[in-house]
């Protein structure tokens, strides 16, 4: 017979649960709040101003939709991230299911090798990948960008892929392959379809990886405001006097949604991986 939790035990449980979420939430919540004030301000002097918008106004979305570029930097960074993933799932799915499934000379070293990989900051190679995107003549493009975020991806998108993959037995592709399918077919049609939950992981890295850096878009696409990314672009709103904090906050609100919805859209992908990989015979 199971124990009840003592009343005082749930009544600290739940609190500890709605202290966290107001922890992570508010942060977003004060954001979008900021985003409707007039004028430049990012706190108000009214405590319940902190919490619910007393004052609100649309003025910053409409300067950052109808006077800025914004939509022109949303458009840059939507197209790099959507590469990127798309360029990070292909390499890496090829990869990580040839790493799992043959057994080559140096597979065991070169996994060894990508895990030691990753463990190199990404940032000390910034130097190193902009003298090589000059000599490519790619550097202050889209395309150098692209190929900068997709190899950051690889790493840990190989090895996570490979781990799953790794959990699909075998067997279901021997079976295919008996019954006339190829070794590709057995992989388009068995393999991928049961690795979703780990393909939405990678989509979801690749598409973070082109959509909210800073430090890569800066360095490496040094370029006019029609070049610009979203990110960059709301740092630069700033200058040495002041900080537009209402056109950077309603920017920041807007810049969250596509994550959002990418996250799910990929959601149903995590739910339905619980039950992926079991066989019964």
């Amino acid at each position: 017979m199971k124990n009840k939790t003592k009343p005082w035990v749930r009544v600290m449980q739940y609190g500890i649960l709605i202290i966290a979420v107001v922890f992570a939430f508010y942060p977003v919540w004060f954001a979008f709040l900021a985003s409707g004030r007039l004028g430049d301000r990012l706190y108000t002097l009214n405590l319940g101003g902190m919490f619910i918008p007393t004052q609100w106004t649309f003025e910053n979305y409409r300067v950052m939709l109808f006077e800025r570029p914004f939509l022109t930097w949303m458009t840059n960074s939507l197209k790099v991230a959507s590469i990127t993933t798309i360029a990070s799932l292909v390499v890496c799915t090829s990869a990580a299911f040839a790493l799992s499934r043959f057994r080559f000379k140096g597979r065991e070293f070169f996994l060894v090798f990508l895990l030691a990989i990753s463990t190199f900051p990404g940032l000390l190679s910034l130097v190193a990948i902009a003298q090589l995107l000059t000599a490519l003549g790619l550097y202050g493009k889209h395309l150098g960008l692209i190929l900068a975020y997709t190899s950051g991806t690889l790493v840990f998108s190989t090895w996570n892929l490979k781990g799953y993959f790794d959990t699909i037995p075998i067997d279901l592709e021997e079976s295919a392959m008996l019954d006339g399918a190829g070794p590709v077919q057995a992989f388009l049609l068995i393999a991928l379809p049961l690795a979703k939950p780990a393909l939405a992981v990678t989509a979801i890295l690749g598409f973070m990886a082109g959509w909210g850096d800073f430090v890569f878009a800066s360095v490496l696409v040094p370029a006019p405001d029609s070049m610009k990314f979203v990110v960059p672009a709301l740092y630069s709103l700033a200058n040495s006097m002041s900080v537009p904090w209402g056109y950077f906050a309603a920017g920041a609100v807007i810049v969250i949604i596509p994550t959002i919805i990418v996250y799910l859209s990929m959601n149903r992908y995590f739910e339905g991986g619980l039950t992926l990989g079991g066989v019964k015979g």
